[in-house]
């Protein structure tokens, strides 16, 4: 009887691309530029780290998938298996236009895999777990907040709709969102009891996506107050025009600084950037780039209002600005000076100070 020689893929690279959903992967494998094998399985990464040692033993595993609803988990466990696995933007993969207007789950692994086997990708930051759930606080904490502006949306246009002024009031419009002012909306006389009803039911979820705004704000000040943020913060805190939230923010969403190459590539990340156009001899530079870190950026240009009232040095780059672009522009420029003062106190450790900052304003 032939004796069968045992399959030994030492030295060989397999690469895995996989396409995840919440009920299945699509999984496409590759070697040398040559597709392997196309198959489905549960979205387990122990049953694809079975299938890659079942039929490619002794290999070296590659894998990666898109970012999106399963976070990070299928790459800790992957890594923690042996399988070299990234995280990539889907928006960085490239796609030729025949994948787009052919799109399928089958296309789409096997896109991944291509890509990963010719390097062309570049992986995602993947933060630490405390990290990542510390993160999952202050995204619900804007989550809430978005909310609570939608229900008070609600409540003014249902008193809109009856023919009343939120203000309560028809010599002012100035609303106050007090418990007093809640108090009078539930005593407000309306024209039926359906109507009433109704405007009941709003003033609820008002008050119950208030008290959850609430809850996660003091759950993100005791976070503040903790030994692993509590001296970072003092240190972004100490550039005018960041508050406590803000801080917390940057470290949550960005983690470690140095990470960035430099400020255009931090500013890239947040979003700073404006959208450019060029070839040959033609250079089209349009409006602010739509590819960012909406949270930062928001609160990077929230505070950047604050800091040309409070810091001298922001006033005047700001009304030097004033002076040949529009206000809503050159508040993005004082954003980008903001978010280099913020990085040079991270990198280097050190307090904000007027006097040296104004000197490094270009860092």
């Amino acid at each position: 009887m032939q004796q069968v020689k045992a399959l030994d893929f030492t030295g060989k690279t397999i690469f895995c691309g996989i396409d995840v959903h919440k009920i299945s992967w699509s999984v496409c494998l590759s070697m040398e530029n040559r597709i392997l094998k196309r198959f489905s399985q549960g979205p387990y990464p122990m049953d694809l780290n079975s299938t890659l040692n079942r039929l490619y033993p002794g290999a070296n595993y590659k894998a990666v998938y898109e970012a999106g609803f399963c976070g990070f988990y299928p790459q800790r466990i992957m890594t923690s298996l042996g399988i070299d696995c990234i995280v990539v933007n889907p928006a960085d993969v490239p796609t030729m236009d025949k994948e787009k207007k052919q799109k399928s789950d089958r296309v789409d692994c096997g896109k991944l895999a291509k890509s990963l086997s010719a390097n062309q990708l570049n992986p995602i930051y993947i933060p630490s777990i405390q990290q990542q759930d510390d993160r999952c606080i202050v995204r619900s904490y804007k989550k809430f907040v978005r909310d609570q502006t939608r229900c008070k949306n609600r409540i003014s246009q249902m008193l809109f709709f009856q023919g009343m002024t939120p203000s309560l009031d028809k010599n002012t419009r100035i609303v106050y969102w007090s418990k007093n002012y809640v108090e009078k909306l539930k005593k407000l006389k309306m024209n039926t009891e359906e109507a009433r009803k109704a405007l009941d039911l709003l003033v609820e979820s008002y008050e119950n996506t208030r008290g959850l705004v609430l809850k996660t704000t003091k759950e993100m000040r005791q976070m503040a107050k903790s030994d692993r943020y509590k001296n970072q913060i003092a240190l972004i805190r100490s550039v005018p025009g960041i508050g406590e939230i803000g801080a917390l923010l940057f470290l949550t969403e960005i983690g470690n600084f140095n990470r960035f190459h430099g400020i255009d590539h931090l500013a890239s990340y947040i979003g700073l950037i404006p959208n450019t156009k060029s070839s040959g001899e033609n250079e089209n530079i349009g409006a602010i780039t739509n590819r960012s870190n909406s949270k930062l950026r928001d609160v990077l240009i929230e505070a950047s209002w604050i800091a040309i009232r409070i810091d001298p040095a922001m006033t005047l780059f700001f009304s030097d600005y004033c002076k040949r672009m529009q206000k809503n522009k050159a508040i993005i420029k004082i954003a980008k000076k903001l978010l280099a003062r913020v990085r040079f106190v991270m990198i280097h450790q050190t307090p904000y100070i007027t006097s040296i900052m104004c000197n490094k304003g270009s860092e």
